[in-house]
């Protein structure tokens, strides 16, 4: 298996994290503690979860870590909207990280198939 930094998804995960720190940068200060940690762990993990799961020595290992990481992806996804319906971010600014998030998520949910399919039949999950 490749390393995680040349895999198209775990960049874009990358790109999508750099984002949601810039952008919750802007969030209020008595925010730190609640949804800003939580958009940037949710955020964070994606691609974490991408690169522990490249690591491992079994397909069945790399499918678990890319199930975490689109979890996170979901998660984060929720965290954008409850920030949009705070007005922590404006109408523009949530449709571009949402945008980004769910390409994220559709290319994890690629990834995974593949991932699963190359699994002998009595691993697969």
């Amino acid at each position: 298996m490749r390393g995680f930094r040349e895999l198209r998804v775990w960049e874009r995960a990358h790109r999508l994290t750099l984002a949601v720190y810039e952008a919750t940068r802007r969030f209020p200060r008595d925010e730190l503690y609640g949804l800003t940690s939580q958009a940037r762990r949710s955020a964070s993990s994606i691609g974490a979860n991408i690169a522990e799961g490249v690591c491992r020595s079994s397909s069945r290992d790399l499918a678990r870590f890319l199930q975490i990481a689109l979890a996170s992806a979901s998660e984060l996804e929720y965290h954008l909207l409850l920030a949009a319906d705070l007005k922590h971010l404006d109408a523009q600014e949530h449709r571009r990280l949402d945008w980004e998030v769910t390409g994220v998520k559709r290319m994890l949910a690629t990834f995974l198939q593949k991932v699963r399919r190359q699994q002998p039949t009595a691993d697969r999950r």
